[in-house]
């Protein structure tokens, strides 16, 4: 199963860990389906780091503090498979600890500041195609939808 992340500075081509990861990528291709992270914004930029999205409270007009919404339920990390490594375009879970992630995810810019969150933080897919997006992408950008192809 693969996702077009469509955002406003371009598309990032997503091939998902569906052995590895088979429940957060349920729980992620879900959403998706259901438009959950249309106009959802990018939340938190790190350079050379990481993009952060998918917290409801960055949607236009919402009231919480962005970086700390959910879907309202949580989702055990999947941390034994093969492709648990933190890499230039891998998503990955973001959590409140253990067991806490529920819509938030990233997509890692580089390898250099991310091997500690290998076995910590669940990787369930990689981008293939639109790398350059992932550099485009600025704090306040949008997530305009996420195509996924079955």
């Amino acid at each position: 199963m693969e996702a077009i992340i469509k955002t406003n500075k371009g598309e990032m081509k997503v091939k998902f860990y569906d052995q590895d990861a088979p429940n957060t990528v349920a729980n992620f291709v879900k959403l998706a389906k259901e438009g959950y992270y249309d106009g959802l914004k990018w939340h938190r930029v790190i350079p050379d780091f990481v993009i952060q999205g998918g917290c409801p409270n960055s949607r236009e007009g919402a009231t919480g503090m962005p970086g700390t919404g959910g879907p309202g339920y949580k989702i055990d990390c999947e941390l034994t498979g093969e492709n648990q490594h933190h890499d230039r375009g891998v998503l990955s879970m973001a959590h409140a600890g253990r067991n806490t992630g529920g819509s938030q995810f990233f997509v890692c810019h580089s390898r250099r500041q991310t091997s500690h969150l290998d076995k910590n933080h669940t990787c369930f897919g990689k981008v293939y195609e639109g790398l350059d997006v992932i550099d485009a992408i600025r704090q306040g950008d949008s997530i305009d939808a996420i195509e996924i192809i079955d």
